[in-house]
């Protein structure tokens, strides 16, 4: 039995799967069982922020494993603490965080916050949440349904919770708020949707609207946080301050991990949200290392060295392949190439594996670049030399 056949056998069929066989990691290279070498261009979708391999997260984490993995969250937990006040630091809030398992949990508990926020806020009980067309929010009942695709509220699932609603824009929020309304979800740069980044004085508009109407804005940077935008958070980048902030993905270098932040510390109270593996001290002892590793390296001026330069060798493909792309999109290390049509995306993706260079796609037609945060400039030259290679092919 193949391993192709053995996955088709026994795991449920849920994606759409390659299947190129991966070994082994080192920075952004990956190997397959053939040692073959690809250059890592998606980072299991923007969650390997420190690379693969990344020794002082490696060897944090056995030592770790050697210690305590995981006890419950009835007792404390000293590098769920530590990673709590480290994140609280570098975001420039003050915030408390309550940590899960991934994005969409982090979600959960941020439209869960808001729930609780306008029952117990206001003298009529708020409860509705706006949220953006194109938008996604995670893969639960409830955060598909704040998630603004029509293709992901299939009868197949229904029915589902009440009290979502989308606008096209920034600027038909404004319309949408009733007197039922407790909050706005947004990303700001919207990463499935296609990685659209918004502008930043109508999300600064829109912020000061909220906060003036007593209305809370929730900013998903599960794709956007921990040094994505070259920034730690996206919000730092806009210049705004969230009512409640959720992250995941790049946080646990590749460790499941989730962290919901909020300026409303006293909503929530002991009983009202909870989970077993949340915030355990393997993926805390994750989130401290990654942070070790990216933080110097943002204070540095590596990490906007590092997005200058591969901005600079996107735009030279987005100018020199005009026929095939629209225009770059995208800040920082979360950038794409709005294709002319889904099959010249379907292509450059196809395509580029077998050159050995990993891409993604995005919503809008957008071939998505998702690079580790460490990713070399040798790693980049080699990966874009690949890329050209296959554009120069269609």
């Amino acid at each position: 039995m193949t391993l192709e056949q053995q996955d088709k056998q026994y795991v449920l069929q849920t994606y759409a799967r390659d299947y190129t066989n991966f070994v082994k990691g080192v920075g952004s290279t990956l190997y397959d069982e053939n040692g073959k070498d690809y250059i890592d261009f998606a980072s299991g979708i923007g969650v390997n922020s420190v690379g693969h391999g990344n020794a002082v997260l490696t060897s944090a984490l056995c030592e770790q494993a050697k210690k305590i993995i995981h006890i419950s969250n009835l007792q404390v937990i000293e590098p769920q603490a530590k990673l709590a006040q480290k994140i609280v630091e570098l975001s420039g809030y003050d915030m408390g965080i309550f940590f899960a398992n991934s994005g969409a949990e982090a979600n959960e508990g941020a439209i869960k916050i808001a729930r609780k926020y306008g029952e117990t806020k206001f003298d009529e009980k708020r409860y509705k949440v706006i949220t953006l067309e194109h938008s996604f929010h995670g893969r639960t009942i409830t955060t598909v349904k704040a998630t603004g695709q029509e293709s992901f509220h299939t009868p197949n699932f229904s029915p589902y919770p009440d009290g979502f609603s989308y606008v096209s824009n920034l600027e038909a929020v404004y319309a949408a708020i009733d007197d039922e309304t407790v909050a706005v979800m947004i990303e700001l740069v919207q990463g499935e949707g296609g990685v659209q980044p918004f502008e930043k004085e109508e999300i600064q508009k829109l912020a000061n609207h909220l906060k003036a109407e007593g209305i809370l804005l929730i900013v998903d940077e599960v794709q956007t946080g921990v040094y994505r935008t070259g920034a730690f958070l996206a919000s730092n980048v806009y210049e705004i301050e969230p009512d409640i902030i959720t992250l995941a993905k790049g946080l646990g270098g590749g460790l499941p991990i989730g962290a919901v932040m909020t300026k409303h510390k006293e909503v929530l109270s002991m009983g009202d949200h909870g989970s077993t593996f949340g915030g355990n001290y393997l993926s805390t002892t994750a989130g401290l290392a990654v942070l070790e590793v990216l933080a110097p390296l943002d204070s540095s001026g590596e990490v906007a060295q590092t997005v200058a330069y591969f901005t600079a060798k996107l735009e030279v493909v987005a100018s020199k392949y005009a026929h095939l792309f629209e225009k770059s999109v995208g800040v920082g290390l979360m950038r794409g190439l709005r294709a002319k049509s889904a099959q010249i995306q379907t292509a450059c993706v196809q395509n580029a594996m077998q050159e050995g260079l990993v891409l993604l796609k995005a919503g809008r037609n957008t071939v998505r670049f998702l690079p580790s945060i460490t990713i070399s400039k040798d790693e980049i030259d080699e990966g874009f030399r690949r890329f050209e290679t296959v554009l120069d092919s269609l």
